[in-house]
């Protein structure tokens, strides 16, 4: 009988607890300790629990190690063998993918948290957009945060206390300040958030965590993954955008990302340099769980991807959470009650420099129709602003009688909420005509789109691609081509690199051509014909070699384990005894008389 016998804990895994902090969407931190083994489904199950979360598989955990490359903790390894830096260890929780119509997002609770991270893109640069629609997305923020517009509360330059955009002029100020007091007046901080994803998931930017690369030019680019697909920024145009039906594979070899799909029926590879290989290697990473994330149907379609198409070579990676269809079906079925959501104290962030108040929001279901991202939405959501004024004018109290003052101003205000109705079915209007052009330019994904009057260019600080110290810091990053092109010619090693890259897309160019070219079909044929002969030439004498050598081995009285198991098999027996011995005693015969000869000679 075998004893069972259990493995006792080495001193080290006795050692104390490791602390993580966590740092939420708002800025605020929770802390907790783990044990050397945990993993890190267990840290964001902490976080979601704390929020009292369902719909988690939307977001994720966020660190940095100490070559300032961010990273996703893996929920299947343990968090100390990911994690390469000091304890205590501190992460970010953050929305990993998002989705791709927020309107389908079943709790307030989860929305909530989508707004505080787009908030954070917009205030980061990384959801850039034209002028009207970063008005439109700052005046909805300023009412979500402070609610309706009150002239003796609110001084002429209230704007100035919300930090909102990278870049914050006095034009767009004057235009949230616009938007905010005669738009959006009426609406709860819900509706306000609301608007928000509604206007912020039909833009380019998007969703997008941008990786900044170059191009085999040398130009800087930005690459980005969405639930549309693959998108490359450069200057403030979109100069790419693969659908995920479109991309085969992504793949990387040190320092070179690789986007290999099809366009317009067509092979279409796209190859991008980073500025450290664990930069390739965490794009390639984020590459594959989007687009298992948002292209395929089932979980169990997910399969394991290798970096390379050679054997025993480079690295191997699968997503293994859940698919977006899966995500909205799970969604649907949630029947708990509506949780109450805390908002974060306005001037608690680091967007806001003034002014505190807490506000806490139910669940609002009876907000969200069921709609499309069509004409639809918009005039819903617009309807829904409306219905909210009108309420609030119905709720207010009735004066028993009216003077022709107050006559006049009940007209003025009904002129001024008929304005309103107009500039609401007006942008409505622009909304749909703009939906319908980026449908169209979607369609055409190759073709360049303006998506903005400045350049992407996302905070240094907030892009997943290290930067180094000794380069003069992000300036590397976002310099002009035309500098980006004299310093390349002034740097040998990528003059040699382009050079070589430029030399191997112009050999597969002329072997494309060869291919193509009919009149070299009888030579084609006859290389095919002349590797044929090789091969069988080159079986054929390894045959003659190994079989003789195989034979003689096996008649020899070498004690070899392997030879002694097929010597006692019925098979060499046979042949043993019908063909070997017969041809020794024909071939010693013949050996005997030619000897006989030649003595007898």
């Amino acid at each position: 009988m075998k004893m069972l016998r259990f493995r006792s804990p080495s001193i080290s895994s006795l050692a104390q607890e490791v602390q993580c902090t966590v740092r939420l969407l708002d800025d605020s931190e929770i802390s907790c300790s783990i044990q050397r083994d945990t993993k890190g489904q267990f840290l964001l199950d902490h976080v979601c629990n704390y929020y009292s979360l369902l719909e988690k598989d939307y977001f994720g955990i966020r660190y940095v190690d100490p070559e300032k490359q961010r990273h996703w903790l893996d929920p299947s390894k343990p968090v100390v063998k990911q994690m390469k830096c000091q304890q205590p260890y501190t992460m970010c929780f953050r929305v990993k993918f998002y989705p791709q119509e927020p309107i389908k997002i079943k709790e307030e609770l989860t929305r909530y948290l989508l707004y505080l991270q787009l908030k954070r893109d917009v205030y980061h640069g990384r959801l850039l957009c034209p002028f009207l629609d970063a008005a439109y997305l700052g005046a909805c923020i300023v009412q979500a945060e402070l609610g309706d517009y009150d002239p003796e509360e609110h001084p002429a330059d209230y704007i100035s206390d919300f930090r909102l955009f990278p870049k914050q002029s006095l034009k767009l100020e004057r235009k949230i300040m616009d938007i905010h007091q005669n738009e959006l007046r009426g609406q709860c901080s819900a509706l306000g958030e609301l608007n928000l994803l509604q206007r912020a998931y039909t833009l380019d930017t998007y969703g997008v965590d941008p990786h900044p690369c170059k191009d085999f030019t040398g130009s800087t680019a930005f690459l980005g993954f969405t639930a549309r697909g693959f998108v490359v920024f450069q200057g403030n145009k979109r100069i790419h955008l693969l659908k995920w039906a479109d991309v085969s594979k992504f793949k990387f070899e040190g320092k070179t990302f690789y986007v290999i799909g099809v366009q317009r029926e067509k092979k279409l590879v796209l190859t991008f340099h980073t500025s450290t290989p664990a930069a390739c290697k965490h794009l390639w990473k984020c590459a594959v769980e989007n687009q298992a994330f948002y292209k395929c149907a089932k979980s169990s379609q997910i399969k394991t991807v290798s970096s390379s198409s050679i054997f025993f070579k480079g690295s191997r990676f699968r997503y293994s959470g859940r698919v977006a269809k899966e995500v909205i079906e799970a969604s649907s079925k949630i029947q708990r009650e509506p949780p109450v959501v805390h908002r974060s104290q306005f001037g608690q962030s680091r967007s806001f420099t003034s002014l505190s108040h807490k506000h806490l929001i139910m669940n609002m279901e009876p907000l969200l129709p069921a709609l499309s991202s069509s004409r639809e939405n918009r005039d819903s959501s617009a309807d829904i602003g409306l219905s909210a004024l009108k309420e609030s004018v119905r709720l207010s109290p009735l004066k028993p009688s009216v003077t022709p003052e107050e006559a006049e101003m009940e007209e003025r205000e009904n002129h001024s909420q008929e304005r309103r109705e107009d500039e609401a079915a007006n942008r409505t209007r622009a909304d749909e005509e703009r939906r319908e052009i980026h449908v169209d330019n979607e369609d055409d994904g190759c073709s360049t789109l303006t998506i903005s009057d400045t350049a992407y260019s996302p905070c240094a600080s907030m892009v997943p691609t290290p930067v180094e110290d000794g380069q003069g810091g992000l300036d590397l990053l976002f310099q002009s081509p035309a500098r980006l092109l004299k310093e390349l010619h002034a740097d040998p090693e990528m003059q040699v690199e382009l050079q070589a890259e430029r030399e191997r897309e112009l050999a597969r160019e002329a072997y494309r051509q060869s291919l193509c070219n009919p009149s070299n079909g009888r030579q084609q044929m006859q290389a095919c014909l002349r590797s044929a002969a090789r091969l069988v030439v080159m079986a054929t004498g390894l045959l003659m070699i190994l079989l003789p050598l195989l034979l003689v081995l096996l008649e020899s009285d070498l004690d070899i384990s392997f030879l002694h198991d097929i010597r006692q098999t019925p098979e060499f027996e046979q042949f043993h005894y019908e063909y070997y011995c017969p041809l020794r005693r024909w071939f010693l015969c013949k050996l005997e008389l030619i000897t006989e000869q030649l003595w007898g000679d």
